[in-house]
């Protein structure tokens, strides 16, 4: 069975961040819409989209160089990879 990807709208926009990439950048790499991104980043805490669409913004943002951290008591988090 395949891994459930909990990701919050706070990961997605401080990857971005970190990465020093707009929302058109995270549609282009991840193939996902800008207005699908902005309706996602829009919303407070965890993702709720279709599993394909989580997928896909994660694993873009993995690629380039982010790791997600998850929530350990002070909540969920991002950094770059070593």
């Amino acid at each position: 069975m395949a891994k459930t990807i909990i990701l919050t709208s706070e990961q997605i926009r401080a990857a971005r961040a970190l990465l020093r990439w707009g929302q058109t950048d995270l549609a282009e790499e991840s193939g996902v819409s800008v207005p699908t991104i902005k309706r996602l980043e829009g919303i407070r805490g965890v993702v709720v989209a279709n599993r394909v669409t989580v997928l896909a913004i994660s694993r873009a943002l993995e690629v380039a160089g982010v790791e997600f951290l998850p929530a350990n008591g002070s909540g969920p988090g991002v950094r770059l990879k070593k």
